[in-house]
């Protein structure tokens, strides 16, 4: 039950909450980057329609300019124009009509009689044109008497110093611009205000539509002080929940994949854990076991010994002599077994001292030479010139390094080369102890400090174990590296005390 609590509540902080935040996240993301791509797309549509416009109102500007100079030239006999006003006029389909009027706004000539005899001066943009003797354009729809709705365009007339002597209108016909708005945009409503923002001419806008500001973009057209005022696209709700799926699916799945993995190595580590705990245990209890056995052993063996002893003294037989020579040295062999098993047990207090690990390497040298002249082996020590004083037992340290350079002789059948060497390090001192022999296997490195593995015939399977158990006792650490057939390395390190 804890357990399945615990998985539920790593679930939920690897991928519940995970997921609401991406999504969370996401979502903003996504409003964020629709609202923009719906707006450049609105900001879009209104660039066409700039375009447009600034391409009609020049063409417009330019054909009133060439009717200007006509009207310059003709000054005298104003009616000579109205043929040139009348092909202008059918010409261009964008024309409701073209007028000439005097300096007072009074009509004089047109292509139609719509504003026949009529008086324009009170036009804002008559009495502007007046004002600035410049081209000028009205800001609000005229609707003529056959109803058609039109915007004028008026281009002052000067004489050579300057004096207004006619004025040229344009009437532009408001549903012919908005059928060339239409064709361009067909779907996008749009409208064209002046600049105090009131609408001009409205595209796809019924009487119950209005472009609200937070909804609509708005562009100058740069050859009229207008704007073009474009409705952003609605937001597509299909499409973003469709993309929301697709994204939610990846995220949930992603995050899946990472509760796994963290799950995975979760119990990699708790396996670990727990075999290195089963490992601790065992040899807590094969040490238990050791100890009370090694005792048990050892009270019978000391009086087997002693009456071996004695029965050696009765009988002098060469014969007899051999075979309690190879008592004794079985009982010895047994002996050296149960100290092992003893180091095995729990740890008791120990009596150390602080030693020269030079001079206990100095002292095993001899015991360790004449091993590899009995082998075939070539040995070489490199112990520095300073002292490498450490907090140990000097007895257990030796039986350490006796073990280990016995192993070593043995992997060394056929000869080789065994070297010892002191390093000095930072805080701690390194003994490497490295062979030439046969190696082990990687299969066996992973078992070698596993109580009771041997590869030996008549090992025991405590040696390397009883190794490091003495060196962690010291506060040290010990590493084995192997490759088959180069040969064997091990290292050994142990903490340093200060020389005073």
């Amino acid at each position: 039950m804890k357990r399945h609590n615990q998985n539920f509540l790593l679930y939920i902080i690897i991928v519940i909450i995970p997921t609401l935040i991406s999504l969370l996240y996401y979502f903003n993301k996504a409003i964020d980057l629709d609202n923009h791509e719906r707006k450049e797309q609105a900001r879009w549509v209104a660039s066409i329609h700039q375009k447009s416009w600034d391409q009609f109102i020049a063409e417009t500007v330019t054909s009133l300019d060439i009717l200007a100079i006509t009207a310059e030239t003709v000054a005298q006999t104003p009616e000579k124009i109205e043929p040139l006003l009348l092909k202008t006029h059918w010409k261009d389909p964008r024309y409701g009509g073209i007028y000439l009027l005097d300096p007072n706004g009074t009509v004089i000539t047109g292509s139609n009689s719509f504003l026949k005899d009529s008086n324009l001066s009170e036009n804002e943009y008559i009495k502007e044109i007046n004002r600035t003797k410049d081209l000028i354009i009205s800001d609000h729809q005229e609707t003529l008497i056959n109803g058609q709705k039109v915007i004028g365009v008026g281009k002052p007339v000067l004489d050579k110093k300057g004096q207004l002597v006619y004025i040229l209108i344009a009437h532009l016909r408001v549903d012919y611009v908005q059928n060339i708005m239409k064709v361009l945009t067909p779907d996008t409503k749009l409208s064209v205000t002046n600049p105090t923002g009131a609408v001009i001419m409205d595209i796809n806008i019924d009487g119950t539509d209005e472009l609200s500001k937070d909804h609509s973009i708005s562009i100058p057209i740069d050859r009229v002080p207008w704007n073009i005022k474009v409705e952003v696209p609605k937001r597509n709700i299909n499409e973003l929940i469709k993309n929301a799926i697709m994204i939610i699916i990846q995220i949930i799945f992603a995050f899946h994949i990472l509760f796994l993995f963290i799950k995975y190595l979760m119990l990699k580590r708790q396996a670990a854990k727990e075999k290195k705990e089963n490992e601790l245990q065992k040899l807590e209890l094969v040490g238990t076991l050791a100890a009370s056995t090694a005792h048990e052993i050892r009270n019978p063996l000391t009086g087997i010994k002693g009456l071996v002893q004695l029965l050696s003294e009765k009988y002098t037989n060469e014969q007899d002599q051999y075979y309690f020579s190879v008592i004794n040295d079985e009982i010895n062999r047994i002996n050296e077994i149960v100290s092992e098993f003893l180091i095995l047990g729990k740890p008791t207090a120990q009596k150390t001292e602080i030693m020269d690990l030079r001079k206990i390497i100095i002292d095993i040298e001899p015991l360790i030479i004449s091993e590899a002249n009995l082998n075939n082996i070539k040995y070489q020590s490199i112990i520095p010139d300073v002292p490498l004083l450490i907090d140990c037992t000097k007895d257990q340290l030796k039986q350490v390094l006796l073990n280990l350079t016995k192993n070593a002789f043995e992997s060394m059948q056929a000869g080789g080369l065994l070297t010892v060497k002191l390093i000095e390090l930072p805080n701690k001192c390194h003994i490497k102890i490295t062979d030439t022999g046969i190696g082990i296997p990687d299969e066996a490195l992973e078992k070698i400090f596993q109580p009771f593995y041997t590869s030996k015939e008549f090992g025991t399977g405590l040696g390397l174990v009883v190794c490091k158990r003495i060196i962690q006792s010291f506060g040290g650490e010990i590493h084995l590296t192997s490759k088959v057939n180069k040969g064997t390395q091990v290292d050994i390190f142990l903490p340093l005390k200060k020389n005073d």
